[in-house]
């Protein structure tokens, strides 16, 4: 049945959500705002993107919507060797430099892609999109994630699910951290399989230095560990055999150099930067690109064959600003919504969370 987010959602038993442990959706704590540059604000606050959050709790999966009804000019960085994607090609710095209106995040793997579809069609009705003559062509772009082994592997992101996000996008944005959306289903650490990785969700932060706001948005689903990037500590990943602790996951690859056919091929750690700066879509991509450092800095191992790590840069404002500030703060705010993905997920589907074991 499909959820989404809110206060008339339909859920049933074990499979029903609560806002994250700590209490209202993008609340900002003092400690890390302190050890970032720039001050604290909600996501929300980066106010020309809205994004709205539908999942189906009971099967394990969902879909977190981006939409600007103006258009967005962004970019794009790729590192992961498996990425499930649609209309990526537009975002390359030698197409045309044309805004975007949408930016999709869902789960299903490849089969997932199909929210687009439902996205597209939403905004068309709603007038929304390139004026082509005969109508307006919304131009929407998607990265998937695998959360198959979740829950129901046979319920996927579909074009209603996209359609119900954007609208809530739109009408109600409803956006927040934890088991929601794109991570409904999201898990992490699956090197030795499903049996011991841990759960893990969708999470954000935002800064505003000056006239300028940059934040990001980051669906955690990665192969490998994740560690808080301002201690290095591990903080979720691979399990012990008896679920009780955390092991090492580059440790236990160093001990397999076999090659290995399959590593459940669609695990990705993906991110979308927004910003009220102007940029245009090389400049994005490069910020895009300083973002994934930001990954890197809180994923281990990173960008593997496996994974389809994918980092978004959206620019929805006219503020000046430094290329080189912009980046920084970008691969920061990826690394602190990374954090908050871990330490806001729930435990779901039998699988712990960091907070189960007492990891944050």
């Amino acid at each position: 049945m499909l959820r989404a987010g809110g206060k008339d959602a339909i859920v049933a038993g074990k499979a029903a959500r609560t806002l994250p442990r700590g209490g209202k959706p993008d609340t900002i704590t003092g400690k890390a705002a302190k050890r970032m540059n720039g001050t604290e604000i909600p996501i929300r606050a980066i106010e020309a993107v809205r994004i709205g959050q539908a999942e189906n709790a009971e099967a394990g999966t969902g879909c977190t919507v981006l939409v600007c009804e103006q258009g967005m000019r962004a970019g794009l960085d790729v590192r992961g060797g498996g990425p499930a994607s649609r209309e990526s090609q537009l975002l390359h710095p030698l197409t045309a430099d044309r805004a975007i209106h949408a930016v999709v995040l869902a789960g299903g793997s490849a089969f997932g892609l199909g929210a687009a579809d439902g996205v597209a069609a939403l905004l068309e009705e709603r007038g929304i999109g390139f004026d082509v003559g005969v109508t307006k062509v919304p131009l929407v772009v998607q990265s998937g994630l695998f959360d198959l082994a979740a829950g129901d592997p046979f319920v996927r992101p579909d074009a209603a699910m996209g359609r119900e996000a954007a609208r809530l996008a739109l009408d109600a944005p409803n956006y927040r951290d934890g088991n929601y959306g794109a991570c409904c289903g999201a898990t992490v650490g699956k090197i030795e399989g499903m049996e011991t990785c841990m759960k893990t969700g969708v999470g954000s932060f935002a800064v505003s230095a000056g006239e300028l706001r940059i934040g990001a948005v980051a669906v955690v689903n990665a192969l490998g560990d994740v560690f808080d990037w301002k201690t290095g500590r591990r903080i979720a990943g691979l399990l012990s055999r008896d679920r009780r602790e955390l092991r090492s996951t580059e440790e236990i690859m160093s001990g397999k150099i076999g090659k290995t056919e399959n590593r459940f091929t669609g695990n990705t750690t993906l991110a979308v930067v927004l910003t009220n700066a102007c940029f245009l879509k090389p400049q994005l991509c490069k910020i895009a690109g300083m973002a994934q450092d930001g990954v890197a800095r809180s994923v281990r191992p990173v960008h593997t064959s496996a994974d389809g790590d994918s980092v978004y840069a959206v620019s929805a404002g006219d503020v000046e600003a430094d290329l080189d500030v912009a980046g920084t703060l970008a691969a920061q705010a990826v690394s602190e919504a990374i954090l908050r993905a871990v330490k806001s997920a729930e435990s779901a589907y039998g699988f712990p969370c960091a907070a189960d074991l007492g990891l944050c």
